[in-house]
């Protein structure tokens, strides 16, 4: 028997008892690989299952990622698969699903999953409190990203901190003669100390935080969301220099009830001056802290107030945010009930939209009032599902003169005869889209209405299902070349 001296295999090779297969893709570059990669369909990630060099260069291309499970990050195991990563959301990997969860409850901001023991609004409250990771996981993982993803663009994250309540009132709004108190930069730091203590809010040392890290190695950070947040929280994000877009949620519905006030908000304007758009759900803060973020804030473009609380005059603090341009009130159960002296409200000379979502205007007409004289510069105006919004309130909307786009959504209480005053009072509009409104009749529509119509841009009429707008326009020249929309060239 002729015994054959053993074949040495070459590394790429796949040896077999009839031959070898060299495979060729060793002899593309990482760079070269990735950018073939690149031009495959949309979901490509089948290809990380082929060889390890095909799932570490899969990895590679992965900027985005939504963690489930928090033991994924504290172990390292992500930073090591996914290195560039720009873009994360550790929302649900906070509150980490028990074993035996199989009801998924979600909102517009958080998404867990409960067991079938929780099933009122204190259930679950009390499960998303001993659900979440404990603070020192949190420092634990945060300090993990933050060295492993210095390239970080977007983070959002759940604090697990138990904060110290504390309230502060509105103490600097207008008086009679319009004269508030300023906010003091130059003695900020003591004087802030010292009302935080005298009000119950513990100033944290957050030097050797996960935010902390965060902040240090993370220089990119352009993007927040940070839920259940606090004043104390906002202390510990305080040193993000570079942020651009922030939500800070402090109480969600039936989720959880946490808050932050004026205290919470100074520290953020004096820290966070590059804000570009900032959110702020479930806050309690008054005059005092929305002047404060319209001082020091000075780029601030974006204002979003969502489930707000704020303390009755905050409305005149507005007039501070002189280049913001858009302002969004949503689920807002009331606005303003003393803004003060309106001759001192001020106004906000760059705004050009204004946004009311699912607000309660009815017994807020004082605070509607003011709200429309310090947004009177506006160029676009919508209300969708406002409830409350009648038509004595709706009249009020004709102080905005500027207006070229109004959009009305679900506003089931306006009538044909007030929609026509405001509409005839706008000399600049172009746009108009009135849809869901059932109290508004085609039948109702006048000649001067009509008229009107026919000098619109863009139009989107569907008060109802049941709307044959084209039929009470005969030889008015419309609806020719458009079935919903009507537009000029």
């Amino acid at each position: 028997m002729q015994l054959h001296e053993p074949r040495a295999t070459v590394p790429g090779t796949i040896s077999g008892p009839d031959k070898v297969c060299l495979d060729l893709t060793l002899l593309l570059s990482d760079g070269i690989f990735l950018k073939i990669i690149k031009e495959l369909p949309q979901n490509p990630y089948p290809c990380s299952l082929v060889c390890r060099r095909w799932f570490r260069l899969q990895g590679l291309r992965r900027h985005s990622v939504k963690l489930k499970e928090w033991s994924f990050l504290e172990s390292g195991q992500m930073i090591s698969r996914f290195p560039n990563l720009t873009d994360v959301d550790l929302t649900i990997a906070c509150i980490p699903a028990p074993k035996n969860s199989a009801v998924w409850l979600t909102n517009q901001f958080l998404k867990i999953q409960l067991t079938p023991e929780v099933y009122d609004p204190q259930s679950i409250e009390r499960f998303i409190l001993e659900q979440q990771i404990l603070p020192a996981s949190l420092d634990k993982g945060l300090k993990i990203l933050a060295q492993g993803c210095q390239g970080l663009q977007r983070l959002c994250v759940v604090d697990s901190r138990k904060p110290v309540y504390g309230h502060v009132r509105a103490s600097h709004k207008p008086d009679m003669n319009g004269n508030t108190k300023e906010f003091d930069k130059e003695a900020f730091g003591l004087g802030l100390k010292q009302s935080a203590e005298e009000n119950g809010i513990r100033i944290l040392n957050t030097s050797d935080t996960g935010f902390a890290w965060i902040a240090k190695n993370c220089q990119m950070l352009q993007e927040l969301e940070l839920h259940q947040c606090t004043d104390e929280s906002i202390t510990a994000i305080s040193s993000f220099k570079n942020l651009q877009i922030l939500r800070l949620v402090g109480s969600i519905a039936e989720f959880y009830h946490f808050s932050f006030t004026d205290i919470g908000l100074t520290i953020l304007g004096h820290n966070c001056k590059r804000l570009v758009k900032l959110e702020l759900s479930g806050c309690e803060a008054s005059y005092d802290g929305v002047a404060a973020i319209g001082q020091c804030c000075l780029m601030l473009e974006e204002l979003t107030l969502i489930d707000q609380k704020f303390y009755e005059g905050w409305i005149a603090a507005l007039s501070f945010c002189r280049n913001l341009k858009t302002l969004r009130l949503e689920s807002c159960r009331g606005i303003d009930p003393n803004p003060g002296p309106i001759e001192h409200l001020g106004f906000c000379p760059a705004l050009q939209r204004l946004q009311l979502v699912r607000c309660k205007l009815r017994e807020d007409k004082v605070g509607f009032c003011a709200l429309v004289l310090i947004c009177a510069t506006v160029r676009e105006l919508e209300f969708q599902d406002c409830w409350g919004l009648d038509d004595e309130v709706f009249k009020l909307a004709i102080n905005c003169r500027r207006v070229r786009s109004l959009s009305l959504e679900g506003c089931s209480l306006l009538s044909t005869s007030v929609l026509e005053t405001v509409l005839l009072g706008l000399k600049d509009l172009q746009r108009l889209r009135v849809v869901s409104c059932n109290n508004i009749k085609d039948i109702e529509i006048s000649s001067s209405l009509a008229s009107l119509f026919t000098t619109l841009k863009q139009l989107k009429w569907r008060p109802d299902t049941k709307s044959l707008l084209a039929s009470y326009l005969v030889g008015t020249e419309m609806g020719r070349k458009g079935g919903r929309f009507f537009k000029r060239p």
